[in-house]
């Protein structure tokens, strides 16, 4: 199957490390490509940033207007139900993604996967399943939609994970991303949860607090 369309900004040197990093609904890869700069990492880092592009399907929240989704939300209440199989396919298709990472040279344990709202959504589920150890898994304003029924594969198992979230976030309510967090810690995640005083969004202070952790998971001097 064809890639996903994306973005990719290339270190200085070869890359010999890369990060996936999803979007929200209603947006695409442009709308992190301009933290890259933002995180101040250090030139000499060799970190590939890929930014995918998610397909345009119709949103049942949105009145069915067609938008780019990495999956149809069919309510917006706690329960978050969503369709489980766009989800799933949407984390087969960022799954690839990593694969042709490990192809062009990059060790998967030096791959991370982020995901910012559904896209967390789906980085969950990519990175849990994924067959080969990563480097971790990063949730910004997120939520764990596949908890229940996921089959973690155990090859990442205490794989370090960082959950971030706004706390007066109106469109993903706190109380869901602090509860998939708790799951992924009962799980055997090595997982640590961060609250920001944002609505559903990102700040510098927790722009500076991914870039540290990039930095530990990624091995960066």
């Amino acid at each position: 199957m064809p890639l996903l369309p994306h973005i990719e900004i290339e270190p200085q040197s070869p890359a010999d490390a890369s990060v996936i990093w999803l979007h929200g609904l209603g947006a695409d890869g442009h709308d992190f490509e301009p933290i890259v700069p933002e995180l101040g990492l250090p030139t000499n880092a060799a970190i590939r940033f890929i930014f995918p592009h998610a397909p345009a399907i119709p949103v049942t929240i949105n009145g069915g207007y067609v938008m780019p989704a990495w999956y149809d939300i069919l309510d917006i209440s706690l329960d978050r139900k969503v369709d489980m199989a766009q989800l799933k396919s949407s984390a087969d298709a960022v799954c690839r993604l990593i694969d042709r990472e490990v192809e062009r040279g990059v060790d998967s344990t030096k791959i991370v996967v982020a995901g910012f709202s559904q896209g967390g959504a789906v980085a969950i589920q990519a990175v849990l399943t994924y067959p080969r150890r990563l480097a971790g898994l990063l949730g910004l304003s997120t939520y764990f939609a596949t908890a229940e029924n996921i089959q973690p594969n155990p090859i990442n198992a205490g794989l370090p994970v960082k959950i971030c979230h706004g706390t007066a976030d109106p469109m993903v309510p706190e109380q869901i991303g602090r509860k998939g967090y708790e799951k992924l810690r009962e799980m055997g995640y090595d997982a640590e949860y961060k609250t920001y005083p944002i609505e559903h969004n990102v700040c510098m202070e927790e722009i500076a607090d991914i870039a540290l952790w990039f930095r530990s998971v990624l091995s960066i001097e």
